[in-house]
């Protein structure tokens, strides 16, 4: 099976070992996109991400200075570079050399500007949310932008791994960008819920940590059935057959304090 993650806001940009390292299937296009960003002043970076004027000045910065090919000297590989709680759950670092061969394989990270990326894929440093309305040739927004070239390179690896099953670790901003009609895979959907005091519900920080979690035990547990996520229970969780669905599966697990 294949499983798809979203992209992190912070980025971590310490030394890694480049050896094995890819170049994006869309490097072209992120290029392409980088130069229009580039072309946006700090305060209309600031209104189009929403973000602080610190922040829009740094990627204003970025921007200037990207680079259509990316090289050790610019670089990081994406599973290293994006450093949120995601990544946390993940820790692509850790990874033995043929558990991240195949998270090579079977791992996505969904990007608003790269669109598709592999674990080891080279990438600059940059800030683009999937849900930033960029106006671009193909329409003002990157959704606009990628279309249904994203399910359709999720469907050529899909081929490629022998896989008919999508497991979606990605938000909803992001997962929105995959053409859900374009897509030749099931989709799976876990859930993961807090219980405290006796109340269920997702707490986003726990929630995206387990999301790359899931990722990690699919990939170092080679799970190739849906049956195999059931088994999934990293930081205490448990698969609640009862609430979950055909496409939906619930994970919960008890907080004490």
């Amino acid at each position: 099976m294949l499983v798809v993650i979203s992209p992190a806001k912070k980025l971590n940009w310490d030394p890694v070992n480049l050896t094995n390292v890819t170049s994006p299937v869309f490097e072209k296009e992120a290029f392409e996109l980088s130069q229009i960003a580039k072309d946006l002043n700090p305060q209309e970076l600031s209104d189009l991400m929403g973000i602080s004027a610190n922040l829009a000045k740094l990627n204003y910065d970025r921007f200037h200075t990207f680079e259509n090919k990316a090289s050790d000297k610019n670089a990081r590989p994406a599973s290293m570079a994006f450093a949120g709680d995601t990544y946390a759950g993940l820790e692509a670092k850790t990874l033995d050399p043929v558990s991240s061969q195949y998270a090579q394989d079977h791992l996505r990270i969904l990007s608003g500007l790269y669109g598709l990326l592999r674990p080891f894929d080279l990438i600059q440093p940059y800030r683009l949310e999937m849900g930033s309305k960029l106006k671009t040739k193909k329409g003002n927004s990157l959704y606009e932008y990628w279309g249904d070239t994203i399910s359709a390179e999720l469907n050529k690896q899909a081929i490629k791994v022998n896989s008919t099953t999508l497991v979606n670790c990605a938000s909803n901003e992001y997962f929105n960008a995959v053409d859900s009609k374009k897509l030749n895979l099931e989709v799976i959907n876990p859930v993961f819920l807090e219980n405290k005091s006796g109340k269920s519900k997702v707490i986003s920080f726990f929630a995206k940590r387990a999301r790359g979690a899931m990722a990690r035990f699919i990939v170092e547990q080679r799970v190739k059935e849906v049956n195999g996520l059931k088994d999934f229970n990293l930081g205490g969780y448990k698969f609640q057959p009862k609430d979950s669905s055909n496409n939906k599966m619930v994970f919960l697990r008890n907080h004490t304090r």
